[in-house]
Parts: structure tokens; C-alpha cells; sequence
């Protein structure tokens, strides 16, 4: 069964720093992609960040301020978010796409809140 759990989030001032962990369970973790996404309250949810095997993409919006890294022994993605803004709170989730009776399906994490407020 595919777990995906993410941990860190919290409550920051602007300028701060947090940093997400998600912990996958249930498949190969070291052979798939991994993304964070986020969704701010009455907006769509958006793709913050993924890493594949030798590629990472950051959306505009956090290049330069927000880090993704992985420990495949650990069957762990990791989100180093930096110099946050107010614009930056939501709730953050991990997310894996895996093939299922033939079609890519979308695995997601019951997210974690940030919010960035002083």
C-alpha cells in the first residue's frame, strides 16, 4: 500500500526557514519521481517542485529559496524552504506518480500546513 506522509510544517515568520519531509512507504522509492505541491486557500493546487533520476524543477516562484533533496535509504523527500513569504502559505504536498493497470495515477499525502505571518 502507497504512503506518502509529510512532516515540518508550522507556523513562520516572513524571511524564515522550515523544512518538509515526506516519507514514502509502500514502492520502490529510489526508482520514481517525487513532487511537492501546494494549495493556498480558494486557489488550484500548483506544482512547487519535482525531482527525478538526475533533474530537479523548481516552479519560478520558489527558485533561489526553496531546495529539494531525497535520501533513498530512507524512503525520504525533503523540501528546505528559505526566505519565506506570506504568498508562500498553503498546505504543502507530497506527491508520486505510479502506474496502476496501465495509467500513471497520482498518490498524495494528506499535506502539511504552512503558514507565514508575523
Amino acid at each position: 500500500q502507497v504512503q506518502l506522509v509529510e512532516s515540518g510544517g508550522g507556523l513562520v515568520q516572513p524571511g524564515g526557514s522550515l523544512r518538509l519531509s515526506c516519507a514514502a512507504s509502500g514502492f520502490r522509492f529510489s526508482r520514481y519521481t517525487m513532487s511537492w505541491y501546494r494549495q493556498a486557500p480558494g486557489k488550484e493546487r500548483e506544482l512547487v517542485v519535482t525531482i527525478a533520476a538526475g533533474s530537479i524543477n523548481y516552479a519560478d516562484f520558489v527558485k533561489g529559496r526553496f531546495t529539494i533533496s531525497r535520501d533513498n535509504a530512507k524512503n525520504t523527500v525533503y523540501l528546505q524552504m528559505n526566505s519565506l513569504k506570506p504568498e508562500d502559505t498553503a498546505v504543502y504536498y507530497c506527491n508520486t506518480k505510479l502506474l496502476n493497470l496501465g495509467a500513471l495515477r497520482d498518490y498524495w499525502g494528506q499535506g502539511t500546513q504552512v503558514t507565514v505571518s508575523s
